[in-house]
């Protein structure tokens, strides 16, 4: 989302206003900043208010999270962090197996490696 003059505009009297009406403070340095805007503005009973919530979602191209589609793989994640699956090698291309027999008990990894318990 690009922030120029007057998203920020939108986006500060949206702050001003959401604070007297509802009591709610939203700084503008968040970073779920206009999503917070957003869900306020829903919440809100003045119809001004609810007009600035949807021109600051249509200026900042906001997707509900009931409206946004579900991708089509699920993302996966290594330490909290979203990987793409572009940048993901095979498992069965990057190691092969060979035909050993699996020693009985627990097998667990520990940094790459199989410690057997």
């Amino acid at each position: 989302m690009e922030l120029n003059k007057a998203v920020l505009d939108c986006m500060q009297a949206l702050r001003r206003r959401l604070r007297d009406e509802l009591c709610v403070d939203i700084r503008l340095s968040q970073p779920d900043a206009v999503e917070a805007m957003l869900m306020a503005c829903l919440r809100s009973s003045d119809q001004e208010t609810r007009n600035l919530g949807i021109r600051l979602a249509e200026m900042s191209d906001f997707q509900s999270p009931a409206k946004a589609s579900e991708p089509s793989a699920p993302a996966q994640q290594y330490r909290g962090h979203v990987r793409s699956i572009d940048n993901i090698a095979p498992v069965a291309a990057a190691a092969p197996v060979a035909h050993e027999e699996a020693p009985r008990g627990s097998v667990r990894m520990y940094r790459g490696q199989r410690v057997y318990a």
